[in-house]
């Protein structure tokens, strides 16, 4: 059975190549996720105490990328961490958000990682949230979270 025949022209062929790039763009998963530091998280100390920077509250909702330490878990088969600023031998477990230090945010992960060494800088990937939660399993409470969430050695 004969081919059909289908007539390429050289301007049909330059406008394929042009979309290719735009498609390429089209994919989320491998878009560079927003950076977040530590010294960006919190604006200024309020009457209320610590206040949230504006970069926090635009990104709120969004997959954010950000690098710190795991501390130590409380469980082995914990399915979140507390990242932190600086490399820390214990967790810095709080019982409520008014002692909540200003250099850690909870990671909850998006499913089952082997943790780290304190000592390993990670980079972390999740949907950034903000404000008091208490988490109902655990009792943890923080101010600030990314929740389906992973992360990779530096």
């Amino acid at each position: 059975m004969p081919r059909p025949f289908v007539k390429t022209t050289r301007r049909g062929v330059l406008a394929l190549m042009a979309g290719l790039p735009l498609m390429s763009l089209a994919r989320p998963s491998q878009a560079a996720a927003p950076t977040l530091t530590f010294d960006e998280l919190y604006g200024k100390f309020g009457v209320l105490g610590l206040e949230f920077s504006q970069k926090v509250k635009t990104l709120a909702g969004q997959e954010v990328s950000v690098r710190g330490f795991m501390a130590p878990p409380l469980k082995a088969e914990a399915s979140f961490f507390v990242l932190t600023q600086i490399p820390m031998s214990i967790c810095p477990f709080c019982s409520s958000d008014a002692d909540w230090p200003d250099n850690i945010i909870v990671v909850y992960l998006g499913e089952k990682q082997t943790f780290v060494q304190p000592s390993q800088a990670i980079d972390v990937r999740g949907v950034l949230e903000f404000g008091s939660w208490t988490d109902p399993e655990t009792g943890f409470v923080s101010l600030l979270r990314l929740r389906e969430a992973d992360y990779a050695s530096v």
